[in-house]
């Protein structure tokens, strides 16, 4: 009787929602993306593909939509970079095909299968109304969604020669380009959960040019604003989404859109050899944070800063990838110095269909092989510092930092006995004036003893230096001691500065590993009454943070609370939802209508 009466209320709610609710409508306030009341909202997205040939959402041949979206928020996300194809939109011999005609035309029986099991409703659809009832689910979750034209030919993408990377390649025609923009955009102009377009991913190849950049990317933003003047309008760069430099000498003509235009930017650990980030740690993570900031990330600063998304990151989640260890923590100390918006790469564990391979495993997916439950919850609970927001619009008074740890994702607390490492939400307020550094408010200093130990000491005799090039070591000022910690609740030492010499200068070659002694001094503003600090509590009861900031609760050792989620299994065999799976369905719907209409 329980589950007749959830299932019954389930669908009342899923057929009054398009009639409860009402489209959010996000802004640009100089570097940061804005609600109607000028509040930040802080985008914390994955990416989900349906890019690929298929041209449906991965993993729904393995798990029902629902739980699939359920899982993107209770593994912290607030919003998910959709990809899809410029064909499906554009050429009726993709659109029109069903989604059961789009696996049998790749012989793809085993997935067709899965979706008859666990979404026998999308199989009769269109791929074009799968992709909006994938957008609806996500809706109905509370999650914020932009849709990105990922590629023109489904495909998977990228390289240099795929014919999908610039204007002009054999799949990359201009105006089909724009046709295709002008047509999403019209699809979803009134959608509730859809706040924004990301026009193209990674432009490359040997046509690629400033020139035709300026002139085709001025066309596609001003096709999706004209269409949907609500959307945000999200702007890529050149050489796969790493380069914006020529912004700086040369803006794009085309003002901000009213205050809807972002601009894009990603970040991976690819370009460099993995023992180049073993032996050079330090002065390979100083280099590639330098790029990021030259070529994308000061468009946040100076006369005409506008928001920058990092539409792509990610690493190996297994953690086998050592030169994906190294890169995150430096990648993860920058974007949460600038409080960035941010999506990573990427949701799916296994691709439908990838490069002629079927049911390909995604090492750097979320979620693991068989969708059951997150691959690496532990690389979950690092990114706590860069879902909290940290600054912006209406923040005032004298900057404050939080200490971060971004090897554990931690911060250092002021403990009644030890200082330590713990949880960012509630991690210690500090102050840097000159060489020293104190508690906020107080005129305690964080002081280095003979034993080794930390201490907040009322006699500021530690002075601290930002040491080697990455700037990340904080060393005693003539010692060659430098800030370490190891993990959760674990106790801030002072040990000798790995990797440094006596100058506290890079060594050309180290084979150890600095990490353990890099800590980030992250600005935390002071907010006014009209905002309010975001914690990992935050969504519970507060529906004025709706869909803005939802962070996973971690315990005690740091990995991410997602049991409930998790324990059934949800075998493949299983055709019906289990009470508890149930029960949290219809309860992200009644938040999800409370979040989406009553913000």
């Amino acid at each position: 009787m329980a589950s007749k009466f959830i299932v019954a209320s389930f669908w009342v709610l899923l057929f009054l929602f398009p009639q409860l609710c009402r489209s959010i409508s996000l802004s640009t306030d100089s570097r940061w993306i804005v609600d109607q009341q000028g509040r930040r909202v802080k985008l914390t997205c994955t990416n989900w593909v349906t890019h690929n040939e298929p041209m449906v959402g991965e993993g729904l041949e393995k798990k029902p939509v629902s739980y699939i979206v359920t899982m993107i928020r209770l593994t912290g996300f607030n919003c998910v970079r959709f990809t899809s194809p410029t064909y499906m939109f554009t050429r009726p011999e993709y659109g029109n095909l069903t989604v059961a005609g789009s696996l049998d035309r790749l012989s793809l029986q085993e997935a067709k299968a899965g979706f008859e099991i666990n979404n026998p409703l999308f199989l009769n659809m269109t791929v074009v109304e799968a992709h909006k009832a994938a957008v609806d689910q996500l809706g109905l979750a509370g999650i914020m969604v932009v849709i990105d034209n990922h590629v023109s030919y489904p495909k998977w993408c990228c390289s240099n020669d795929d014919g999908n990377g610039f204007f002009g390649d054999e799949f990359f025609d201009p105006d089909e380009w724009v046709k295709g923009l002008t047509t999403v955009a019209r699809r979803y102009h009134s959608h509730p959960a859809v706040i924004g377009m990301s026009l193209r991913n990674e432009l490359r190849g040997n046509r690629q040019n400033p020139i035709d950049w300026y002139k085709f990317m001025a066309e596609g933003a001003t096709a999706v604003h004209r269409e949907s003047p609500n959307f945000l309008v999200i702007v890529s760069g050149l050489f796969f989404d790493t380069k914006l430099n020529f912004l700086q000498s040369n803006p794009l003509d085309i003002g901000n859109l009213n205050n809807k235009l972002v601009y894009e930017g990603h970040w991976y650990s690819f370009g460099y050899p993995q023992e180049q980030w073993a032996n050079q740690t330090n002065s390979l993570c100083a280099k590639v944070s330098r790029n990021a900031r030259d070529n994308f990330l000061f468009l946040t600063a100076g006369k005409n800063p506008f928001p920058v998304f990092l539409g792509e990151f990610g690493i190996d989640q297994r953690g086998v990838n050592e030169r994906d260890n190294r890169y995150i923590s430096c990648l993860l100390a920058t974007v949460a110095e600038f409080d960035v918006d941010w999506a990573l790469w990427t949701l799916q564990g296994s691709y439908i269909f990838r490069l002629n391979q079927s049911n390909m495993e995604e090492t750097y997916g979320v979620m693991d092989f068989n969708w059951d439950k997150p691959r690496n919850p532990s690389f979950l609970a690092r990114l706590q510092m860069i879902r909290q927001t940290n600054q912006g619009p209406g923040m005032k008074g004298p900057k404050n930092y939080r200490i971060f740890h971004p090897q554990t994702g931690l911060c250092v607390s002021v403990g009644r006995i030890v200082i330590f490492l713990g949880d960012c939400t509630h991690g210690s307020i500090w102050r840097q004036n000159s060489s020293e550094i104190t508690l906020a408010n107080t005129r305690l200093c964080l002081s280095a003893a003979e034993d080794g130990k930390v201490r907040v000491l009322s006699n500021c005799k530690t002075k601290w230096i930002q040491a080697s090039s990455s700037k990340l070591q904080l060393a005693v000022d003539g010692g060659n001691l430098c800030l370490e910690g190891s993990g959760f609740r674990s106790g801030v030492v002072v040990n000798k500065c790995l990797c440094l010499d006596k100058n506290l200068a890079d060594l050309e070659m180290c084979s150890e590993n600095p990490q353990t002694q890099w800590f980030k001094l992250v600005p935390v503003q002071i907010m006014n009454r009209q905002t309010q600090w975001f914690t990992s509590s935050s969504f519970v009861g507060n529906r004025e943070l709706c869909g803005k900031q939802t962070p996973c609760k971690s315990n005690v050792n740091g990995t991410t609370a997602l049991s409930e989620a998790t324990d059934s299994g949800q075998s493949q065999g299983k055709t019906k939802y289990s009470e508890k799976l149930l029960v949290s369905a219809l309860a992200t719907v009644l938040v999800a209508l409370l979040c989406i209409c009553g913000c």
